[in-house]
Order: C-alpha cells, then sequence, then structure tokens
C-alpha cells in the first residue's frame, strides 16, 4: 500500500550487500531488460531472498525518483536493441521517495472495492510531487478489474521531507464519488510507527484489528508497504 526508497531500516553496508546480490543473480542467469529481486529482512537485519520479478513493478516511481533513471524508458531501448547510457558504477541514491497507492477501496470496511462515477477530481501539484493516473471527472470506475486509481508520489531531500510532502499532496486529493484509501493514508502517514521507520510485515493488520476491535483472523487486508526490504 506504501512504498518507500531507501529504506530507513537498511544501513549503507546491508543496502551494498544486497545490491551485489541481485547484481550477480541477474548476471549469472543472463537476465536482460528489467526486473526486480526481492529481500527481506529480519529485525537483526538479516537478508532473506523472495523472488525476483521479471518485469517492472508498480512501484517503480520511487526507484526513478531516487536514481534518476526512468526506468520504463530504459527497458524499451534495451528491448530495441540499444545500450543504456550509464553503467553500475553511475547508479546512486540521490532522494528519498514515498509511493501511496490509491484504491478505489473503502478502507472503513474491510477494503471493500468502491466502484462508481468519479464526480469530482483534483490532483495534487506542486515541488516534489509525481501523479501517475488514467482516471478522470467523469470516469466511471468498473467492478471488473484492480481497484487502482492512481499512483501518488513524493520525494525529497530527506525522508522528512518526503512525508511532508506526502502529507500535503494528501491533503490536496479529492476524488469524490467512490471511496478511496486517501483518508487511511493520511492517518497512516503520521502514524508513530511508521515516522520512525520500524514498521514490518504483519504490522499493519495488527494495527488495523486494534483499531477495529476484531481479531486478527477474521482481518482480510492487501500489505504491501510492510516490507523492510525496499
Amino acid at each position: 500500500m506504501i512504498e518507500e526508497s531507501p529504506s530507513p531500516f537498511i544501513d549503507i553496508k546491508l543496502r551494498k550487500k544486497l545490491q551485489k546480490y541481485a547484481y550477480r543473480l541477474a548476471k549469472n542467469i543472463k537476465y536482460l531488460n528489467a526486473g526486480t529481486v526481492e529481500f527481506l529482512v529480519d529485525k537483526d537485519r538479516n537478508p532473506y531472498f523472495i523472488e525476483m520479478n521479471t518485469r517492472i513493478q508498480v512501484e517503480h516511481p520511487i526507484t526513478e525518483m531516487v536514481t534518476g533513471i526512468d526506468l520504463v524508458k530504459s527497458q524499451i531501448l534495451i528491448a530495441s536493441g540499444e545500450k543504456l547510457s550509464f553503467a553500475q558504477k553511475d547508479i546512486g541514491i540521490q532522494t528519498h521517495s514515498i509511493e501511496c497507492r490509491i484504491n478505489a477501496e473503502d478502507p472503513d470496511n474491510n477494503f471493500l472495492p468502491s466502484p462508481g462515477k468519479i464526480e469530482k477530481l483534483i490532483l495534487p501539484s506542486g515541488p516534489g510531487v509525481r501523479v501517475d493516473t488514467y482516471i478522470y471527472e467523469g470516469y466511471s470506475v468498473p467492478p471488473y478489474y484492480d481497484s487502482l486509481l492512481m499512483k501518488l508520489i513524493t520525494y525529497g531531500r530527506d525522508r522528512q521531507e518526503a512525508i511532508e510532502r506526502m502529507k500535503r499532496a494528501l491533503e490536496e486529493t479529492v476524488i469524490e464519488g467512490v471511496k478511496t484509501t486517501v483518508p487511511f493514508y493520511k492517518e497512516l502517514i503520521s502514524h508513530p510507527v511508521f515516522l520512525s521507520g520500524r514498521y514490518y510485515v504483519g504490522w499493519l493488520e495488527k494495527y488495523l484489528s486494534k483499531k477495529n476491535n476484531i481479531s486478527d483472523e477474521n482481518l482480510s487486508v492487501k500489505s504491501r508497504g510492510g516490507k523492510n526490504g525496499k
């Protein structure tokens, strides 16, 4: 639901180790084009390989904002037989970036999908704000597909600036006619656990179960932003 880069939990030493693992994996299987190697990290910063997704992922904008590299353009160039204009040594962390996936779902009703017509739409803008979306005022959200409406991305010189810009962007966002996860993100982005950077896999479920006074077993929610490996 929320992705950020670089991870506030990962130190420079571990980050370099993970980058080395990912690079060796792709090189050894002679992989070409865009892909994502995923790891989980425990509380002692021990990494565990999960999988490799051989495609562009939903959260690719935060990587683009952090590195300054257009990943979509790069993968098209590679597929066309072109060479990249940069080398591995040229890639570094330039900013901090956060992405919120804005879905047509009701966060007060176990994130039930909320299809319908968008009656009013105001998108955020300003320094450090990026919006990737296809929706427009008058658009009818169908019940047949993924409920993702837009990706709201902010970036700044550090994590605090990226968070403050996300708070502002969420306040500016207006989507009427369907239920969305915007109110939930406003709440989550200011939560002490998120602000501390010590969130973890499963934290969101525990937070929601406590908030709604229901058991974990009766709660089913999509939680992707809790991974400390991004």
